[in-house]
């Protein structure tokens, strides 16, 4: 193995939050400023993405083993369902990450108020992590029909 297997993408995970580090330290402030680094941060990581799926460095670095290991051959089905899978999980997470987000607040100024609002103030937060919990399993139901 390659120092340069290491390197790269450290050298990629560096590049891409660089753009964050002033927004992390308090020091870039306003609504532009901060979009414009949100803009860096996200061309930064587009550019990534498409540089890892154009140059794919998995039958270079690995050369010694592509001739041992077994190939993968699947369908565009399979492929199809394993993004279904990874969309599932996603979006449940990012919608259970909503819920949570305005119950949660919510529920500790219901508590704050009354200690006695905690059993039915909790509730409403278990529900909205629930959702992650749905689309994991429906995840994992798809991937067994694989």
């Amino acid at each position: 193995m390659s120092t340069l297997m290491f390197i790269a993408p450290l050298a990629v995970v560096l590049l891409i939050a660089a753009p964050l580090v002033g927004i992390a330290q308090g020091k870039v402030t306003g609504r532009s400023a901060i979009k414009n680094r949100f803009a860096l941060h996200f061309g930064a990581f587009a550019l990534a993405c498409i540089a890892a799926v154009a140059l794919p460095a998995s039958g270079v670095a690995f050369a010694d083993e592509a001739a041992a290991a077994v190939s993968i051959i699947g369908t565009n089905a399979q492929g199809m369902g394993f993004l279904a899978a990874a969309l599932v999980t996603g979006l449940a997470a990012i919608g259970a990450g909503i819920a949570v987000a305005s119950a949660a607040p919510a529920a500790i100024g219901a508590v704050s108020e009354d200690p006695k609002a905690f059993g039915k103030a909790i509730i409403f937060v278990v529900l909205g992590e629930g959702i992650a919990i749905y689309g994991l399993l429906i995840s994992i139901l798809i991937i067994n029909k694989l």
